[in-house]
């Protein structure tokens, strides 16, 4: 079975397309995915970043849920660490409603220093913050009264989905995510992570839980011409993974990415897949897990009608090959 997802974190550099255009653009694209197949949105969170990085993914998330019917909508992921747990809480079971209960969120504690300083929130305690504001989170999330620091708290009104929503962790903490969530996203593609995951749910005698994707291609765009298309691509590209390396330098494992000279480095280092139709097909093949091809198609602030090429190559010659089905 393959499944195929959309990835929007609106990143809006001044070389590239406007950010009122790109977030008309995603809700567009959302619809248009929902609509054609998709079985999932999903969309990140960054603050202060100079490209304007979405700093507000529920609020993104409600906005897609009103577009869409079908489609998981998943906030991967949300910085927990810089936000009231309880008032979170409260925003996610709004999206949750609006979504008739598709929305899936992956908590993580963060690794970009800016971020804390900006929110006043101590580097090198991050963890120890996240985990509490968690064990918060969840307990608000699930509708139970509940007590902390002196008061009794009531978050209202209840979730669509029973218990809760599904509440993943993203990062390279696997026995923290063992221990409190419902699912783990490794950091990066090594192996470890997700069997050390597995290894804590055992020993602590949970069921084996949800492990998101690792590995592979970040994401896709498939054309008819990969040479002119990554000549399309190259400022987007670099732009993208410059700027995730960079903040990974400041917590070496937080994410797969380096800072890269050149774009002809980003081809190489195969973290982004520009491929034809055929590649494509062969691309959800190659592996023993069912494929789940990640689609960014507004990637560094890329012209949408670009995106959508892609989206619509795929959709008229990938999909009926793999599915069976015609578009």
């Amino acid at each position: 079975m393959t499944l195929w997802t959309v990835h929007h974190d609106l990143r809006a550099p001044e070389f590239g397309t406007p950010a009122d255009r790109l977030y008309r653009a995603a809700l567009e694209i959302s619809q248009w995915a929902d609509e054609h197949g998709a079985s999932g949105i999903v969309v990140s969170e960054h603050h202060g970043s100079a490209d304007g990085f979405l700093p507000s993914p529920l609020t993104m998330a409600a906005a897609v849920a009103a577009r869409t019917r079908h489609v998981t909508i998943t906030v991967s992921a949300l910085i927990l660490t810089l936000r009231d747990p309880i008032a979170t809480a409260e925003d996610a079971i709004v999206v949750d409603i609006l979504s008739g209960g598709r929305l899936i969120v992956v908590l993580a504690p963060g690794y970009v220093p800016g971020e804390c300083e900006m929110f006043d929130i101590d580097f090198d305690r991050r963890g120890e913050i996240f985990e509490e504001k968690t064990a918060v989170f969840l307990r608000a999330l699930s509708g139970e009264k509940f007590e902390y620091r002196g008061r009794t708290v009531h978050v209202t009104p209840q979730a669509i989905q029973r218990p809760r929503p599904v509440v993943m962790m993203g990062g390279a903490a696997p026995k923290r995510a063992a221990r409190l969530a419902d699912g783990y996203v490794p950091a990066t593609g090594d192996r470890a992570l997700a069997d050390a995951y597995l290894a804590e749910r055992r020993r602590l005698g949970k069921p084996a839980g949800i492990v998101g994707r690792s590995g592979g291609p970040q994401w896709v765009f498939v054309t008819e011409d990969p040479d002119r298309a990554w000549a399309r691509l190259a400022p987007h590209v670099l732009h993208e993974a410059n700027a995730y390396g960079a903040w990974s330098a400041a917590a070496p494992g937080a994410s797969p990415f380096a800072v890269f000279e050149n774009v002809d480095q980003v081809r190489r280092s195969g973290l982004f897949a520009v491929v034809t139709p055929a590649e494509c097909i062969d691309l959800t093949r190659s592996g023993t897990q069912p494929a789940n091809v990640v689609f960014k198609p507004l990637v560094g602030g890329l012209d949408p009608e670009i995106g959508w090429e892609s989206l619509q190559l795929f959709v008229d010659r990938v999909l009926p090959e793999i599915t069976g089905k015609e578009s």
